[in-house]
């Protein structure tokens, strides 16, 4: 009996050759094709993997065309990441995390298809920079735009101060308003 692959359940039937994922054919790598221009590879479907041409022909050899750019250089809309929600968004300097990168199967390019990338924290806990601002414009002194962020020490400290005479309130509602100060999980306004 013969066992059937499983990249077989990604590959469609009967579709143009040209337009199978990655995973659904092989290919010769040209790796002396010039970064950035147009290139053209020879490829050959794998085993259990049917496709036809323009003329509706079954055919197992066929020609794609590409840029010639490894799969780590492509655009960032060409790829999906592993996403962190353990980091510090708002940090200096800005902190980074390893992700896993996969491109995305319509997108062909050479080399390795997952790859590691180190990327900017960038994740949100929902908290809107205008419900901040309106907070600390209208209820600062009594510290509600600090306990909105999950600041509870430094609310509790406007709250018994009375905003810090006033003082206080005024510079909050200027650092929240070029958005310095943020939600105290580290997370990025909405």
């Amino acid at each position: 009996s013969t066992e059937i692959p499983s990249y077989v359940t990604k590959c469609p039937s009967n579709g143009l050759c040209s337009r199978l994922p990655p995973d659904c054919m092989t290919c010769n790598t040209n790796y002396s094709c010039v970064y950035g221009k147009p290139a053209t590879f020879d490829c050959k479907v794998k085993p259990h993997v049917h496709c036809v041409d323009q003329n509706n022909h079954e055919q197992e050899n066929f020609t794609i065309n590409m840029t010639c750019q490894f799969c780590w250089q492509l655009a960032t809309t060409d790829y999906v990441c592993t996403n962190s929600t353990n980091c510090m968004t708002v940090s200096c300097p800005r902190q980074r995390y390893n992700a896993t990168c996969t491109v995305r199967d319509h997108i062909h390019c050479l080399g390795n298809r997952v790859f590691p990338k180190m990327l900017y924290c960038n994740w949100t806990g929902g908290y809107k920079w205008s419900t901040a601002l309106a907070l600390s414009i209208t209820l600062g002194g009594f510290g509600a735009d600090r306990f909105y962020l999950g600041q509870w020490r430094e609310g509790l400290g406007k709250l018994f101060s009375f905003g810090g005479l006033g003082i206080w309130t005024l510079i909050d509602v200027l650092l929240i308003g070029v958005g310095y100060v943020g939600p105290a999980d580290g997370s990025l306004y909405i």
